[in-house]
This record gives structure tokens, C-alpha cells and sequence, in this order.
């Protein structure tokens, strides 16, 4: 099922995508499993997004798999932590310029459930519609 709006939590190692009206919500989940990706153990404590103290690159593959899953909606609700949403944010400006209007909102949340995290986007996404049309 297609829904016009869309919201996904993210930070470096995975992100969740929940397409969603006001009755229904629909999950799916992407990894990051790109060489990029940052492995923590008790022996390897990196800051997230950092190896050895340097900034690893951004995880490309990560982020388009990310937009592929938000394809279908109109509008998006961005949220997570960390700088995840916001090197996400600059991929789609970069490389999906076509789609960046459909990111409606960039947020910071910590680590919410998916039904907080719905909650969160229905009320945004209540008091945003008022401002946009959604004629597309």
C-alpha cells in the first residue's frame, strides 16, 4: 500500500522506514552493510561515523537505499540522533536533487519506538499539510 507521507529514523548503522496515513503505518528496515560501516565490540569503540578519529566517508550505497524506500511517498519526516539525517539530507540535495522538495522536515530524536516515532510525524505532518499542497 502507497502512502503520501513517509517518515524515517536514522543513524549511521540502520534506519527505519515507516510510510504511514491516519489509520495505518508500514515498516521497513535498511542496514548499512557498506564498507563504510562501523563495527563496535568491546574491543573497538568508535564514536559513530568515526574510525581512528577520522571521519569515514559517507555510506552512499546506505543512503540510496534509503531514498529507494521513501520513493513512493510525497512527503518525508527525516529524524535520528546523530549527523546521520543530516549527511542523508545532503545525499538526496546532491545526488536525488529531483526528490528534496518531498523532505518536508530534518529532526532530532534519540532512539523513540516506532509508535512514538509515527505519533511524532502524524502531528508534524498535521500541521505541515496546512502549509502545503499536495496536489502531486
Amino acid at each position: 500500500m502507497t502512502h503520501y507521507h513517509a517518515v524515517v529514523w536514522l543513524d549511521h548503522q540502520k534506519a527505519k522506514i515507516i510510510h504511514f496515513n491516519a489509520d495505518q503505518a508500514e515498516a521497513e528496515k535498511v542496514a548499512a552493510h557498506g564498507p563504510n560501516h562501523l563495527i563496535h565490540n568491546q574491543h573497538h569503540e568508535h564514536q559513530a561515523g568515526f574510525r581512528d578519529g577520522r571521519k569515514t566517508p559517507v555510506d552512499r550505497h546506505y543512503y540510496e537505499a534509503i531514498v529507494a524506500a521513501l520513493s513512493d511517498a510525497k512527503a518525508w519526516l527525516v529524524v535520528g540522533p546523530g549527523g546521520a539525517k543530516q549527511e542523508f539530507a545532503k545525499h538526496v540535495a546532491e545526488h536525488a536533487p529531483g526528490l528534496k522538495d518531498r523532505m518536508v522536515g530534518v529532526e532530532t530524536a534519540d532512539h523513540p519506538s516506532d509508535a512514538q516515532v509515527v505519533d511524532h510525524a502524524r502531528r508534524f505532518f498535521k500541521a505541515a499539510d496546512r502549509m502545503r499542497s499536495q496536489s502531486a
